[in-house]
């Protein structure tokens, strides 16, 4: 089978079921595993995320998508000389890949026995159903629900060792910086399994602006900086250059030291396997003495504490 992964989170599970080697193209977002990067680019973005501040992408993609135009463009000739079998996609974000209607009229070029599928998880439960249906269209059934089963435990091993918390921090969890956003969709669910309470984010929900008020009214007691597509060390340089205002000073967790950058795109943005190390990370940032037992696991790179 000849596949074609447009999402990070898809080519990971494709990798994870030990399907790399029918893998012949991703999107330029896909970078893990490493072997990933290896395969043929399909898609570009117009938007340099790595020369660009928070402000200056929000407006790039917002005058985009005002003029009904995609952020993303497809190599149409290549997918043409690629003949895939089967491509995935999703129809959850506009941002943060190619949609599945400007896949689907890129793929008019294919044979009609291609295989288009869209990948639309909302919460942790989705993510399994995801990698369920990729090994149902991949003949890895049985690889897919081993692969399930293992990031299920590891899930019930995190829950039962933070469901008997006595305090359970107000965590904020910021998507984007500028403006302010509140991460969503399975995030908010992440916090509580970790042991916290997120009262901004909406479980099962999109992610959605905020204005600052709300949050020094919210008082976090945990804040994670965790902007789309940002790795740790992109994260960080965004906040030393961003102009907070001034109440931040005055929120609990900047005055406790309990703020943290988060690598996002690999923990918590995506939503493939590694959100179950996501969500280790979390749990042992909001309860380190239970989760003692993780300490050393934490992936390097995945996160710092951050004092403004």
């Amino acid at each position: 089978m000849r596949i074609v992964s447009l999402l990070p989170s898809s080519t990971e599970i494709l990798f994870a079921l030990g399907l790399g080697d029918q893998v012949v193209a991703v999107s330029h977002d896909c970078d893990h595993p490493p072997e990933a990067k290896e395969k043929p680019a399909l898609s570009q973005s117009i938007v340099n995320p790595e020369r660009s501040t928070s402000r200056e992408i929000d407006e790039a993609v917002s005058k985009q998508l005002h003029k009904g135009q995609s952020i993303y463009h497809l190599d149409q000739d290549l997918l043409r000389r690629l003949e895939p079998d089967l491509i995935l996609t999703q129809e959850l974000c506009v941002v943060c890949a190619p949609s599945f209607s400007q896949v689907r009229k890129a793929a008019r070029v294919l044979r009609d026995e291609v295989q288009l599928i869209s990948l639309e998880p909302n919460r942790l439960g989705d993510i399994f159903e995801n990698i369920r249906l990729v090994g149902e269209f991949t003949e890895r059934k049985e690889e897919a629900e081993r692969f399930i089963e293992k990031l299920k435990s590891r899930i019930h091993q995190v829950v039962s060792l933070t469901r008997g918390v006595n305090q359970r921090p107000r965590v904020f969890c910021m998507e984007w910086l500028d403006p302010p956003m509140v991460a969503g969709h399975w995030v908010p669910e992440m916090v509580r399994l970790a042991g916290g309470e997120d009262g901004l984010g909406r479980e099962g929900d999109a992610s959605y602006k905020i204005e600052w008020e709300e949050i020094f009214r919210y008082d976090p007691e945990v804040v994670l900086f965790m902007p789309c597509s940002f790795g740790l060390e992109r994260t960080l340089e965004e906040l030393k250059r961003f102009p907070f205002p001034k109440g931040w000073k005055e929120i609990n967790a900047n005055k406790e030291g309990q703020c943290f950058a988060v690598d996002g795109a690999s923990y918590f943005n995506r939503p493939g396997p590694r959100i179950i190390d996501g969500l280790e990370i979390l749990a042992q940032i909001l309860h380190p003495v239970r989760l003692r037992q993780f300490q050393g696991d934490i992936p390097e790179g995945a996160m710092q504490r951050w004092d403004y």
